[in-house]
């Protein structure tokens, strides 16, 4: 049996479901890490893609998968380099067909793929509709009649025990964002599971990766205040990590934006309810003692970070179906354009409620002057405003008629309206409650021959 590593570089690949695709291939390419990380699920994700998994049996993974494998499989395979990503959604299985076949097109073989599974507990959260909700108190038994999905959130350990099949690929449902990233270092370094200072440093990496190009100076862009190398080039971020867990940051040199103490910083921060206590399923972080040190131009070493042992329990996070949204907007520009705006939406409200409809929850916004901060006093009046008109209803009918009655302005005035827009949409919403972990099991199996 070969022994561990010393140590391995884990890059980031996609931080979220419609991310780049050339920075992946950068560190496939040239980038010399071990393991390439794709995480792509938003909370409401999952939701989603399990109604268009009802459609379509065959679908329910991110829509991106296909281009994502397409582009950085050949040179992951070439280098050695193993994949995880939880690009799977609500159907990981059919995700890891779909590499397999895309596999042989680009005549790189039968490509096993490793999948796990049993993040899956709509039928569980059916079976105890006590378990209180974390947003407000009350059962989740009143969102069971309209629940789209329910999924919880695994561990580093699943994934740790995809890799250990061997198998190239390792495709997820939903598993915790730091926990992607950390099952590589489990595998990887050989790490115990109850070593808490190793934990530490492998959950404060992933957090820290997670989101790409938000720890490689993309959301820290403000010119002129906060700038960055080649922002059209952003490179994505990578970590190196020894047996013992120390930890250094790193992105390519060559590549745009830049990794320093300041965005590592702002990363460590994201998200961050409770520095103390930030909780996943692998253990209770805090980084309230940690330390950056500037180590190069793009690599920085961390330390400082501390854990407790894991909660008993999983967060699940619940979708459902609640209602609908219309929108409609339309734009005025000009002298007097706000005025114009003001009476457009005096004009769409009576006109609906003249219809007979009624709104539980309406928003106004005019872009350009109100929809960040509100009216304000005293500011000036914009030379052109958009209008946007937006109502929740549980009736698709009735959000219908909010783009209807906004779009009908073209010609009814008020005047020089123009660059209209409507639209309706599903609204699919999100709670979370918490399951014991002993009821959960996640599964590995393998799609394709090792």
């Amino acid at each position: 049996m070969n022994s561990p590593p010393s140590s391995i570089r884990v890059g980031t690949g996609a931080g979220f479901s419609d991310d780049r695709i050339e920075p992946a291939v950068e560190l496939a390419e040239r980038g010399g890490v071990d393991y390439l990380v794709f995480e792509c699920l938003a909370e409401r994700t999952i939701a989603r893609e399990t109604l268009t998994r009802l459609k379509d049996p065959d679908r329910g993974y991110t829509p991106y998968l296909v281009e994502r494998f397409q582009a950085v499989l050949p040179a992951c395979r070439r280098n050695s380099i193993r994949i995880v990503t939880n690009m799977g959604a609500a159907n990981p299985a059919g995700a890891a067909r779909v590499v397999r076949r895309e596999a042989l097109a680009l005549g790189l073989g039968d490509v096993p793929v490793a999948v796990v599974s049993g993040d899956d507990v709509t039928e569980l959260v059916r079976a105890n509709p006590q378990l209180p909700l974390m947003e407000g108190g009350e059962p989740v038994e009143s969102l069971i009649p309209r629940m789209a999905s329910a999924n919880a959130y695994l561990g580093a350990d699943a994934v740790r025990d995809a890799l250990a099949t061997g198998a190239p690929v390792v495709m997820t449902g939903r598993v915790a964002d730091p926990s992607l990233f950390l099952g590589c270092m489990l595998h990887g370094l050989a790490w115990s599971y109850d070593d808490w200072p190793l934990l530490a440093s492998g959950t404060l990496a992933g957090h820290m990766m997670e989101c790409a190009a938000q720890l490689t100076g993309g959301c820290f862009i403000d010119p002129g205040r906060k700038d960055v190398d080649d922002p059209v080039n952003i490179g994505f971020p990578y970590a190196d990590v020894n047996a013992a867990g120390e930890l250094v940051l790193g992105k390519l040199e060559d590549t745009g934006g830049r990794l320093d103490l300041m965005t590592c910083k702002e990363q460590a921060l994201y998200e961050m309810h409770d520095p103390a206590r930030y909780i996943t399923p692998d253990c209770q972080l805090d980084i309230t003692g940690v330390e950056f040190a500037q180590e190069g131009k793009c690599r920085v070493r961390v330390t400082g970070m501390k854990a407790r042992p894991r909660t008993p329990t999983y967060k699940v996070v619940v979708g459902y179906h609640d209602g609908y949204i219309g929108a409609g907007e339309v734009a005025y520009a000009g002298p007097n354009a706000l005025a114009r705006a003001k009476l457009a939406e005096h004009i769409v409200r009576e006109r609906l409620k003249a219809r007979g409809f009624s709104y539980p929850e309406i928003r106004v916004d005019y872009i350009g002057m109100s929809s960040l901060h509100g009216m304000g006093d005293g500011r000036p009046e914009p030379y052109e405003v958009r209008l946007r008109i937006a109502a929740r209803s549980p009736e698709r009918k009735a959000a219908l008629a909010v783009g209807f009655e906004v779009r009908t302005l073209h010609v009814n005035g008020p005047a020089g309206g123009g660059g209209g827009s409507n639209a309706v949409r599903e609204v699919l919403a999100v709670k979370s409650i918490l399951i014991p972990r002993a009821l959960v099991t996640p599964r590995i199996s393998v799609e394709g021959s090792l």
